[in-house]
């Protein structure tokens, strides 16, 4: 997949291998940015999108459909919510010079990975 193929200013879900462990992965692309986040609310465990692949968003935040935590699309933190202050869990992602796309690693929470 390429940076190209992701429409800007959107969230869309793939399905990928991590480690061995099939991973539900939201992509969010803003501009040349790619951000990468396990499709795991962190204050409950559920999945983020309301049907496979689609998502709430309000005022440009990922909104939980299950409780309503709202997300930081550029950081991954929980802005509002039952978890604020937490982080949704990053998945390190490599573009390359032609803006392909790959898995860097496992997936880390975005405040450890910088």
């Amino acid at each position: 997949m390429r940076r190209s193929e992701l429409p800007n200013d959107d969230i869309s879900l793939v399905d990928a291998v991590i480690d061995g462990e099939n991973e539900s992965i939201m992509l969010y692309r803003k501009d040349d940015a790619v951000h990468a986040w396990l499709n795991v609310c962190p204050h409950a465990g559920r999945r983020l999108d309301y049907a496979p692949g689609r998502f709430l968003r309000d005022e440009g935040r990922l909104v939980c459909a299950a409780h309503g935590a709202s997300f930081d699309l550029e950081s991954g933190e929980c802005l509002a919510g039952p978890c604020r202050g937490a982080h949704l869990r990053a998945v390190p992602l490599i573009v390359g010079d032609a803006g392909e796309l790959a898995w860097a690693g496992e997936p880390d929470d975005v405040t450890s990975s910088g």
